[in-house]
Protein backbone atom coordinates (compact mmCIF):
# COMPACT_ATOMS: atom_id res chain seq x y z
CA UNK A 1 0.00 0.00 0.00
CA UNK A 2 1.34 3.67 -1.26
CA UNK A 3 2.16 6.28 1.51
CA UNK A 4 1.57 9.78 0.43
CA UNK A 5 2.16 13.31 2.04
CA UNK A 6 0.28 15.77 1.08
CA UNK A 7 0.16 19.24 1.06
CA UNK A 8 -2.24 19.96 3.21
CA UNK A 9 -1.94 23.91 3.01
CA UNK A 10 -1.47 24.11 -0.50
CA UNK A 11 -4.45 25.00 -3.02
CA UNK A 12 -6.85 28.13 -3.46
CA UNK A 13 -9.34 25.90 -1.08
CA UNK A 14 -6.91 24.73 1.35
CA UNK A 15 -7.09 22.88 3.91
CA UNK A 16 -10.51 22.15 3.16
CA UNK A 17 -10.81 20.31 0.07
CA UNK A 18 -7.21 18.57 0.49
CA UNK A 19 -8.60 17.18 3.42
CA UNK A 20 -11.58 15.79 1.65
CA UNK A 21 -10.20 14.45 -0.86
CA UNK A 22 -7.11 12.86 0.80
CA UNK A 23 -10.15 11.12 3.30
CA UNK A 24 -11.83 9.96 0.20
CA UNK A 25 -8.94 8.89 -1.15
CA UNK A 26 -8.02 6.81 1.44
CA UNK A 27 -11.57 5.54 2.19
CA UNK A 28 -12.18 4.62 -1.98
CA UNK A 29 -8.18 3.06 -2.56
CA UNK A 30 -6.95 1.76 0.89
CA UNK A 31 -3.71 4.47 0.43
CA UNK A 32 -2.04 5.95 3.39
CA UNK A 33 -1.96 9.55 3.44
CA UNK A 34 -0.05 12.00 5.76
CA UNK A 35 -1.58 15.40 5.54
CA UNK A 36 1.23 17.83 6.36
CA UNK A 37 0.54 20.92 7.85
CA UNK A 38 -1.05 23.38 10.52
CA UNK A 39 -2.16 20.49 13.16
CA UNK A 40 -4.96 22.59 14.38
CA UNK A 41 -6.57 23.74 11.02
CA UNK A 42 -6.14 19.80 9.53
CA UNK A 43 -7.84 18.55 12.58
CA UNK A 44 -10.38 20.79 12.48
CA UNK A 45 -11.45 19.67 8.58
CA UNK A 46 -10.94 16.44 9.71
CA UNK A 47 -13.58 16.30 12.40
CA UNK A 48 -16.09 16.90 9.95
CA UNK A 49 -15.28 14.02 8.30
CA UNK A 50 -15.68 11.67 11.11
CA UNK A 51 -15.44 8.35 10.96
CA UNK A 52 -11.71 8.97 9.51
CA UNK A 53 -10.02 5.86 8.01
CA UNK A 54 -7.20 4.91 10.39
CA UNK A 55 -4.60 5.28 7.76
CA UNK A 56 -5.04 9.15 7.33
CA UNK A 57 -2.39 10.44 9.97
CA UNK A 58 -0.95 14.32 10.65
CA UNK A 59 2.33 15.53 10.40
CA UNK A 60 2.42 18.67 11.51
CA UNK A 61 4.50 21.53 9.44
CA UNK A 62 3.93 25.30 11.03
CA UNK A 63 4.85 27.41 7.93
CA UNK A 64 3.41 27.85 3.84
CA UNK A 65 4.62 28.89 1.43
CA UNK A 66 2.19 31.85 -0.42
CA UNK A 67 1.38 31.94 -3.39
CA UNK A 68 3.11 35.43 -4.21
CA UNK A 69 6.52 34.68 -2.61
CA UNK A 70 9.28 33.74 -4.38
CA UNK A 71 10.45 29.72 -4.75
CA UNK A 72 13.92 29.49 -4.64
CA UNK A 73 14.30 31.96 -1.28
CA UNK A 74 11.19 30.91 0.19
CA UNK A 75 12.11 27.35 0.76
CA UNK A 76 15.16 27.40 2.07
CA UNK A 77 14.38 30.07 4.87
CA UNK A 78 10.86 28.23 5.66
CA UNK A 79 12.12 24.82 6.31
CA UNK A 80 9.44 24.03 8.69
CA UNK A 81 6.80 24.85 5.56
CA UNK A 82 4.44 22.17 4.73
CA UNK A 83 5.87 21.06 1.51
CA UNK A 84 9.34 20.52 2.53
CA UNK A 85 8.24 18.70 5.65
CA UNK A 86 6.06 16.84 2.95
CA UNK A 87 9.53 16.04 0.56
CA UNK A 88 11.32 15.44 3.70
CA UNK A 89 8.76 12.21 4.39
CA UNK A 90 9.97 10.84 1.04
CA UNK A 91 13.45 11.47 1.62
CA UNK A 92 13.15 9.40 5.44
CA UNK A 93 11.31 6.33 3.73
CA UNK A 94 8.44 7.65 5.58
CA UNK A 95 6.21 8.60 3.21
CA UNK A 96 6.42 7.09 -1.34
CA UNK A 97 4.71 9.93 -2.68
CA UNK A 98 4.21 13.82 -2.14
CA UNK A 99 1.05 15.84 -3.87
CA UNK A 100 0.76 19.09 -3.89
CA UNK A 101 -2.15 21.64 -4.63
CA UNK A 102 0.13 24.97 -3.69
CA UNK A 103 3.08 27.31 -4.98
CA UNK A 104 4.35 24.96 -8.67
CA UNK A 105 7.22 26.71 -8.09
CA UNK A 106 7.46 25.90 -4.81
CA UNK A 107 6.97 22.48 -5.20
CA UNK A 108 10.02 21.79 -7.66
CA UNK A 109 12.22 23.44 -5.86
CA UNK A 110 11.40 21.89 -2.73
CA UNK A 111 11.22 18.23 -4.10
CA UNK A 112 14.25 18.62 -6.07
CA UNK A 113 16.55 20.37 -3.12
CA UNK A 114 15.12 17.08 -1.31
CA UNK A 115 15.19 14.49 -3.36
CA UNK A 116 17.98 15.06 -5.83
CA UNK A 117 17.39 14.09 -9.61
CA UNK A 118 17.22 10.54 -11.17
CA UNK A 119 21.13 10.21 -12.15
CA UNK A 120 21.31 11.21 -16.05
CA UNK A 121 19.01 14.00 -15.96
CA UNK A 122 19.64 17.68 -15.53
CA UNK A 123 16.16 19.28 -15.27
CA UNK A 124 13.07 17.68 -14.03
CA UNK A 125 9.76 18.45 -16.09
CA UNK A 126 6.07 18.60 -15.36
CA UNK A 127 4.41 15.76 -17.58
CA UNK A 128 0.43 15.87 -17.63
CA UNK A 129 -2.30 13.44 -19.08
CA UNK A 130 -4.66 15.04 -21.67
CA UNK A 131 -6.95 14.14 -23.77
CA UNK A 132 -7.03 13.90 -27.63
CA UNK A 133 -9.26 12.68 -30.40
CA UNK A 134 -8.20 9.49 -29.95
CA UNK A 135 -7.40 8.51 -26.45
CA UNK A 136 -5.00 10.40 -24.28
CA UNK A 137 -1.72 11.74 -24.80
CA UNK A 138 1.30 13.51 -23.05
CA UNK A 139 2.60 17.00 -22.67
CA UNK A 140 6.11 17.96 -20.84
CA UNK A 141 7.08 19.85 -19.41
CA UNK A 142 3.81 22.70 -18.78
CA UNK A 143 6.36 24.63 -16.59
CA UNK A 144 9.08 23.43 -14.50
CA UNK A 145 11.95 24.56 -16.69
CA UNK A 146 11.31 27.82 -18.86
CA UNK A 147 15.11 27.88 -19.85
CA UNK A 148 15.21 24.07 -21.37
CA UNK A 149 18.74 23.09 -23.42
CA UNK A 150 18.18 20.58 -26.27
CA UNK A 151 19.99 18.09 -24.16
CA UNK A 152 16.87 18.36 -21.62
CA UNK A 153 14.56 18.44 -23.96
CA UNK A 154 15.61 15.23 -24.68
CA UNK A 155 15.32 14.13 -21.04
CA UNK A 156 11.79 14.99 -21.94
CA UNK A 157 11.30 12.84 -24.95
CA UNK A 158 12.27 9.93 -23.08
CA UNK A 159 10.82 10.88 -19.47
CA UNK A 160 7.10 11.21 -21.14
CA UNK A 161 7.61 8.33 -23.83
CA UNK A 162 8.12 5.96 -20.87
CA UNK A 163 4.99 7.70 -19.05
CA UNK A 164 3.14 7.11 -22.05
CA UNK A 165 4.13 3.89 -21.91
CA UNK A 166 3.99 2.73 -18.41
CA UNK A 167 0.49 4.89 -17.33
CA UNK A 168 -1.01 5.31 -20.80
CA UNK A 169 -0.52 1.92 -22.15
CA UNK A 170 0.54 3.13 -25.58
CA UNK A 171 3.16 1.11 -27.52
CA UNK A 172 6.07 2.45 -29.02
CA UNK A 173 5.14 6.37 -27.90
CA UNK A 174 4.70 8.35 -30.43
CA UNK A 175 7.19 11.45 -29.51
CA UNK A 176 6.57 15.08 -31.39
CA UNK A 177 8.95 17.98 -30.93
CA UNK A 178 6.62 21.36 -30.84
CA UNK A 179 7.80 24.02 -32.64
CA UNK A 180 6.25 26.66 -35.62
CA UNK A 181 6.27 23.90 -38.29
CA UNK A 182 7.11 20.30 -39.21
CA UNK A 183 10.42 20.95 -41.45
CA UNK A 184 13.49 20.74 -39.77
CA UNK A 185 14.61 23.99 -40.50
CA UNK A 186 11.87 25.90 -38.63
CA UNK A 187 12.50 27.17 -34.63
CA UNK A 188 15.20 28.55 -33.07
CA UNK A 189 18.89 27.08 -33.46
CA UNK A 190 18.46 25.07 -30.09
CA UNK A 191 15.19 23.83 -31.28
CA UNK A 192 17.04 22.63 -34.27
CA UNK A 193 19.79 20.92 -32.56
CA UNK A 194 16.79 19.51 -29.72
CA UNK A 195 15.14 18.24 -33.35
CA UNK A 196 18.87 16.24 -34.16
CA UNK A 197 19.67 14.50 -30.34
CA UNK A 198 15.72 12.96 -30.65
CA UNK A 199 16.20 11.55 -34.52
CA UNK A 200 18.73 10.25 -33.41
CA UNK A 201 17.89 8.78 -30.26
CA UNK A 202 15.83 4.95 -30.48
CA UNK A 203 12.62 6.62 -29.44
CA UNK A 204 9.80 7.04 -32.03
CA UNK A 205 10.14 10.16 -33.26
CA UNK A 206 8.17 12.09 -35.78
CA UNK A 207 9.51 15.09 -36.13
CA UNK A 208 8.28 18.53 -35.06
CA UNK A 209 4.30 19.12 -34.77
CA UNK A 210 2.61 21.91 -34.90
CA UNK A 211 -0.01 23.41 -32.55
CA UNK A 212 -2.93 21.99 -34.33
CA UNK A 213 -1.71 18.86 -33.81
CA UNK A 214 -1.69 18.79 -30.04
CA UNK A 215 -5.28 17.22 -29.57
CA UNK A 216 -5.20 15.07 -33.17
CA UNK A 217 -4.49 12.04 -31.33
CA UNK A 218 -1.88 11.14 -33.79
CA UNK A 219 1.07 12.20 -31.24
CA UNK A 220 1.69 10.37 -27.71
CA UNK A 221 4.09 12.28 -26.44
CA UNK A 222 4.24 15.93 -27.10
CA UNK A 223 7.54 18.02 -26.53
CA UNK A 224 8.37 21.37 -25.37
CA UNK A 225 10.06 23.79 -22.94
CA UNK A 226 8.09 24.65 -20.16
CA UNK A 227 7.44 28.26 -21.08
CA UNK A 228 5.91 27.38 -24.25
CA UNK A 229 3.70 24.43 -22.63
CA UNK A 230 2.97 27.03 -19.65
CA UNK A 231 1.09 29.39 -22.09
CA UNK A 232 -0.25 26.08 -24.22
CA UNK A 233 -1.99 24.65 -21.02
CA UNK A 234 -3.40 28.17 -20.17
CA UNK A 235 -4.45 28.88 -23.37
CA UNK A 236 -6.05 24.85 -23.68
CA UNK A 237 -8.41 25.83 -19.84
CA UNK A 238 -9.21 29.17 -20.93
CA UNK A 239 -10.90 27.73 -24.10
CA UNK A 240 -12.24 25.28 -22.19
CA UNK A 241 -14.30 26.98 -19.90
CA UNK A 242 -14.95 29.63 -22.51
CA UNK A 243 -16.66 27.17 -25.02
CA UNK A 244 -18.57 25.41 -21.86
CA UNK A 245 -20.25 29.20 -20.91
CA UNK A 246 -20.96 30.06 -24.91
CA UNK A 247 -22.43 26.70 -25.08
CA UNK A 248 -24.61 27.06 -22.07
CA UNK A 249 -25.90 30.27 -23.40
CA UNK A 250 -26.70 28.99 -26.68
CA UNK A 251 -28.43 25.92 -25.39
CA UNK A 252 -30.72 28.44 -23.15
CA UNK A 253 -31.17 31.26 -25.76
CA UNK A 254 -34.72 29.75 -26.50
CA UNK A 255 -37.33 27.82 -25.81
CA UNK A 256 -36.51 25.15 -28.39
CA UNK A 257 -33.07 24.92 -27.79
CA UNK A 258 -33.91 24.21 -24.16
CA UNK A 259 -35.98 21.43 -25.30
CA UNK A 260 -33.08 20.47 -27.34
CA UNK A 261 -30.78 20.20 -24.44
CA UNK A 262 -32.86 18.15 -22.94
CA UNK A 263 -32.20 15.05 -25.05
CA UNK A 264 -28.30 15.91 -25.88
CA UNK A 265 -28.13 15.95 -21.80
CA UNK A 266 -26.56 12.43 -21.54
CA UNK A 267 -23.59 13.44 -24.31
CA UNK A 268 -22.92 16.59 -23.01
CA UNK A 269 -22.64 15.09 -19.70
CA UNK A 270 -19.91 12.18 -21.23
CA UNK A 271 -18.02 14.71 -22.92
CA UNK A 272 -18.13 17.10 -19.45
CA UNK A 273 -16.29 14.05 -17.66
CA UNK A 274 -13.62 13.12 -20.55
CA UNK A 275 -12.86 16.99 -20.53
CA UNK A 276 -12.44 17.16 -16.96
CA UNK A 277 -9.04 18.03 -15.32
CA UNK A 278 -10.33 16.93 -12.21
CA UNK A 279 -10.58 13.10 -13.52
CA UNK A 280 -6.41 13.43 -13.94
CA UNK A 281 -6.13 14.75 -10.22
CA UNK A 282 -2.70 15.74 -11.38
CA UNK A 283 0.96 15.81 -13.10
CA UNK A 284 3.38 14.29 -12.47
CA UNK A 285 7.13 16.15 -11.86
CA UNK A 286 8.94 13.57 -13.89
CA UNK A 287 13.20 13.52 -13.21
CA UNK A 288 12.90 14.13 -9.24
CA UNK A 289 14.69 11.24 -7.54
CA UNK A 290 10.62 10.17 -5.92
CA UNK A 291 7.78 10.84 -6.40
CA UNK A 292 5.88 14.28 -6.69
CA UNK A 293 2.29 14.79 -8.02
CA UNK A 294 1.62 18.27 -8.63
CA UNK A 295 -1.95 19.83 -8.80
CA UNK A 296 -3.90 22.60 -9.95
CA UNK A 297 -4.23 25.57 -7.51
CA UNK A 298 -7.89 25.57 -7.74
CA UNK A 299 -8.11 21.64 -7.41
CA UNK A 300 -11.75 20.26 -5.71
CA UNK A 301 -11.77 17.43 -2.99
CA UNK A 302 -12.24 14.96 -6.37
CA UNK A 303 -9.45 16.60 -7.84
CA UNK A 304 -7.09 15.67 -4.83
CA UNK A 305 -8.46 12.42 -4.31
CA UNK A 306 -7.70 11.44 -7.89
CA UNK A 307 -4.32 13.13 -7.48
CA UNK A 308 -3.73 10.63 -4.39
CA UNK A 309 -4.75 7.55 -6.69
CA UNK A 310 -1.80 9.20 -9.30
CA UNK A 311 0.58 9.07 -7.31
CA UNK A 312 -0.01 5.51 -5.68
CA UNK A 313 -0.20 4.66 -9.36
CA UNK A 314 3.47 6.02 -10.27
CA UNK A 315 4.90 4.47 -7.09
CA UNK A 316 3.08 0.68 -8.34
CA UNK A 317 4.58 1.40 -11.82
CA UNK A 318 7.66 1.69 -11.05
CA UNK A 319 7.67 4.35 -13.22
CA UNK A 320 11.36 6.04 -11.81
CA UNK A 321 12.88 2.91 -12.49
CA UNK A 322 11.87 2.67 -15.94
CA UNK A 323 12.88 5.71 -16.46
CA UNK A 324 16.68 4.86 -15.15
CA UNK A 325 16.62 1.73 -16.90
CA UNK A 326 16.01 3.57 -20.31
CA UNK A 327 18.71 6.31 -19.77
CA UNK A 328 22.32 6.54 -20.25
CA UNK A 329 24.27 7.94 -17.87
CA UNK A 330 24.41 11.10 -19.27
CA UNK A 331 20.69 10.93 -20.00
CA UNK A 332 21.30 10.75 -23.80
CA UNK A 333 19.06 7.82 -24.52
CA UNK A 334 21.07 6.63 -27.80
Amino acid sequence: MARVAVDGMGGDHAPRVVVEGAVNAARAYGIEVILVGRQDLLEKELAKLKPVPSCVTIRPASEVVDMAEPAAVTVRKKRDSSIVVAAELVKKKEADAVVSAGHTGAAVVATTLTLGLLEGIERPGIAIAYPTLNGHSVIIDIGANIDAKPEHLLQYAVMGSTYASLILHKKEPRVGLLNIGEEESKGPDFMKETHKLIEESRLNFVGNIEGRDIFSGKIDVVVCDGFVGNVVLKVTESLAESTNILLRRELMSSFLSKMGSLLIKPTLSRLKKRLDYTEFGGAPLLGVNGACIICHGASSAKAIKNAIRVAGEFVSSQLNEKIQATLGKKGTYV
